[in-house]
């Protein structure tokens, strides 16, 4: 199942997507008779998505996806956290070792950016850049929970493009400020449910910018796997409902190349994974 939230209309709502089309919470309301709540939050974690798919019903599907407004799937999840250098190929071109243990960041909620809409970028910003990742949904709260365990504290998937400023994070040394800007992590198109996605390990990845491929790889090349990320970050920090762990960017960045071709204003980034979806971005650096 594939699950959006939408603004149509001017107003906001949430719904399944299936070949270009949605079926409303107001579509699933009326088909099931399911009260299901406003928040997207609460349809997923809290027993209403389970109820409303055992009913198998029978939706319409009756709007098109090309006369909503596609936003963030996630408005305001208690985390976003983001691995860096957890691929072999980006790790090697950057004349690393990837970490045995998740090197993350924290990063405001606030950075959260639906798909067809603007990275909005500071002109102080002189080198910006993309990364294409594989993201998880943590389903349920979760504390040092065992790696066999783990594949069920997993709601699904969606792209996201954990973009950063790199004179920033060469300037501070660390990478909070970076990638914390606001729109700068843009995500979705939509959730891809877990049963949807047998192996997350064996998805291909890509990066364009004006047509141009930047990245081009697998999850396969992932060198932390999905189950061991989740199990160790829950011996750090309880993970809750709704989280989101964007789980690192293969090769193809434009940091430390010696001829970096940096993000522009009016750029236009596709970012597609297999089988999860793809985000579409323009870049606009603003004064």
């Amino acid at each position: 199942m594939k699950i959006g939230r939408f603004l149509i209309g001017g107003k906001e709502t949430y719904g399944f997507v299936k070949d270009g089309q949605i079926a409303t919470k107001e579509e699933i309301i009326s088909k099931t008779g399911i009260p299901i709540p406003l928040s997207i939050k609460e349809f997923l974690f809290d027993g209403w998505y389970k109820e409303v798919v055992s009913q198998n019903p029978k939706l319409d599907y009756s709007v098109k996806l090309s006369d909503a407004k596609i936003l963030a799937p996630i408005p305001n999840p208690p985390k976003v956290i983001c691995l860096a250098f957890n691929y072999v190929d980006h790790a090697k071109e950057q004349n690393l070792t990837p970490p045995t243990e998740p090197a993350i960041v924290i990063i405001p909620r606030t950075t959260l950016n639906g798909t067809n809409s603007e990275i909005v970028c500071p002109s102080f910003v002189k080198q910006l850049d993309y990364e294409v990742e594989l993201a998880i949904i943590i389903s349920k709260d979760c504390k040092n929970i065992q790696e066999k365990d783990t594949m069920d504290s997993i709601f699904g998937y969606m792209v996201f493009n954990d973009v950063s400023a790199r004179d920033i994070q060469a300037q501070d040394k660390q990478f909070g400020r970076a990638k914390g800007f606001d729109t700068f992590a843009p995500c979705g198109p939509w959730i891809t449910t877990a049963d949807e996605i047998p192996d997350p390990q064996n998805l291909k990845m890509t990066t364009k910018v004006n047509g141009v491929l930047r990245q081009n790889s697998n999850t396969a090349n992932m060198f932390i796997k999905i189950p061991s990320i989740v199990a160790k970050l829950s011996r750090v920090m309880t993970l809750e409902r709704g989280d989101i762990i964007s789980t690192g960017t293969p090769a193809g960045v434009m940091l430390n190349k010696p001829d970096a071709v940096f993000l522009k204003d009016g750029d236009k980034i596709e970012m597609e994974i297999e089988k999860i979806g793809k985000l579409e971005n323009t870049v606009r650096f603003v004064h």
